[in-house]
C-alpha cells in the first residue's frame, strides 16, 4: 500500500520550473528550532515562470518579510512553498500541476546565482525534502513519538 501512494504522489508531481538546477539540498536542522535548510534552492532566470508542482489550492499568496511567497495545499496535508515570487495568483485559486503560480524575483539569500527559487514542503510542522515529490530526495525517518 505504501508503495502505491508513493507511485501516486510522484505521478502527480512535477518540477515548479525549468530546466531544474539545484544548487542547494534540502538539510534540515538536528531539531526543529534549530537553523537549517527546509527545502531546496532550484538556480533559474529572474522572471522565469515557476509552476504549481502539483493539483491543489493557493492557501497564500503574497509578500512575507519583503520577499513574495506563495503556498499551495495539496492532498494529504501537503502543502508546497515557492519564494522569492511575484505571484500571479490570488488566495482560493485552484491549480493544477504546471499552472502558472508567478514570476520568479532577482536575488535569494545564500543562492549564488541571480536568481533561486526556495521550493519547501511540509505536512503539519514537519518538513521535508519537496524531491520526494520527484522520487528523487533522500527519505527523513522520524522517531515514533514526532512522527504525529
Amino acid at each position: 500500500m505504501l508503495r502505491l501512494l508513493i507511485l501516486l504522489v510522484v505521478a502527480s508531481f512535477g518540477w515548479p520550473v525549468a530546466p531544474p538546477a539545484v544548487v542547494r539540498p534540502f538539510d534540515p536542522p538536528a531539531q526543529r528550532w534549530l537553523p537549517g535548510h527546509r527545502g531546496v534552492d532550484i538556480a533559474a532566470s529572474p522572471s522565469a515562470v515557476i509552476r504549481s508542482a502539483g493539483a491543489g489550492t493557493v492557501l497564500f499568496a503574497g509578500p512575507v518579510a519583503g520577499r513574495g511567497v506563495v503556498t499551495v495545499g495539496h492532498a494529504g496535508g501537503l502543502r508546497t512553498t515557492y519564494e522569492p515570487v511575484t505571484a500571479s495568483v490570488r488566495v482560493g485559486a485552484v491549480v493544477v500541476r504546471g499552472d502558472p503560480l508567478g514570476r520568479l524575483e532577482a536575488g535569494h539569500v545564500g543562492c549564488a546565482q541571480a536568481a533561486c527559487l526556495h521550493w519547501g514542503l511540509r505536512q503539519g510542522q514537519l518538513y521535508f525534502d519537496p524531491l520526494l515529490l520527484l522520487g528523487l530526495g533522500r527519505v527523513r525517518l522520524l522517531p515514533v513519538d514526532q512522527a504525529r
